[in-house]
């Protein structure tokens, strides 16, 4: 009787855990089904508004609401940091930060971007000393969050420090793939790979590890995230000290990689600086 109920419950278990297994995989594949939902929803949104508000005017309906040359503009002092310090994609933009993310833009100014990086990269003198070294950024440089973003009209809410954290959690971004042709390149020519992110190093070092290595990221030389001491610091701070170490260990930053001004900006610079598009969200 015992050997019964301890097979059975052996059984529940494996089943119990077949099931988990199973929700994992179902929540894996429809998320991204859900978020492309809810930007069709968006669109249908932006698209009556459009057509309803295009009978309107006067100073309550400014000819800006869906004009893309506007967003354009407003993307473009995004990238260039004239914008300053910003909390939300405007109401106006959401639907063309949309587009822009999803409908090939993004993927071709960030392929530019890398083409840069490459003639910058092939026209260095490597040392053979091992001390040629560069920074990356990990959110929105190396892993996307463009799904999580997409629930949250790529930028159109405020940030939700609890949501994102529960998404960080899950370890599920997915790897940016030219910087991910980047990152290997720069190892096999022989140059150290710093991961420097603002992400608290005791809440999430286990989960990026594993989600940096899940995606491909192998062979770096350090993962570097934010301890107690730079708490509420910030980012600009943060990474400038960060990299003030790896110059006082010995390194020589030759270049570095990032989709946030204050990833590039500070003291303890590197020889070249690289920013990759991201007019989601704005880190100061």
């Amino acid at each position: 009787m015992h050997a019964m109920l301890y097979f059975s419950s052996l059984g529940d278990s494996k089943i119990d855990t077949s099931k988990s297994h199973l929700r994992k995989a179902l929540s894996f594949i429809i998320s991204p089904i859900l978020a492309m939902w809810k930007f069709f929803l968006l669109l249908l949104t932006n698209l009556f508004a459009k057509t309803t508000l295009a009978y309107k005017t006067g100073p309550f309906f400014p000819n800006t609401l869906f004009d893309s040359s506007y967003c354009l503009s407003w993307r473009v002092a995004v990238e260039t940091n004239n914008a300053g310090p910003w909390g939300t994609v405007p109401m106006e933009c959401v639907l063309y930060v949309g587009r822009y993310m999803l409908g090939g833009q993004y993927n071709r100014d960030l392929k530019t971007v890398m083409e840069m990086i490459r003639t910058y990269l092939d026209g260095m003198e490597a040392s053979d000393d091992g001390m040629d070294a560069w920074v990356l950024d990990v959110d929105d440089t190396c892993l996307s969050n463009l799904l999580y973003y997409q629930e949250k009209q790529f930028g159109g809410m405020p940030f939700d420090p609890a949501a994102f954290k529960s998404w960080a959690g899950k370890g599920m971004c997915s790897a940016i793939l030219p910087v991910l042709d980047l990152f290997n390149k720069l190892i096999d020519r022989g140059n150290k790979v710093f991961l420097l992110t603002g992400r608290d190093d005791l809440t999430f070092r286990d989960i990026t590890t594993a989600n940096l290595q899940n995606q491909g990221y192998l062979g770096y030389e350090r993962l570097i995230m934010r301890t107690a001491d730079y708490k509420g610091k910030g980012a600009k701070f943060f990474k400038s000290a960060m990299r003030k170490q790896l110059m006082d260990e010995g390194y020589r930053l030759r270049g570095n990689v990032g989709d946030q001004w204050s990833d590039l900006q500070g003291d303890y610079l590197a020889d070249r600086n690289f920013k990759i598009p991201n007019p989601m969200y704005y880190v100061p």
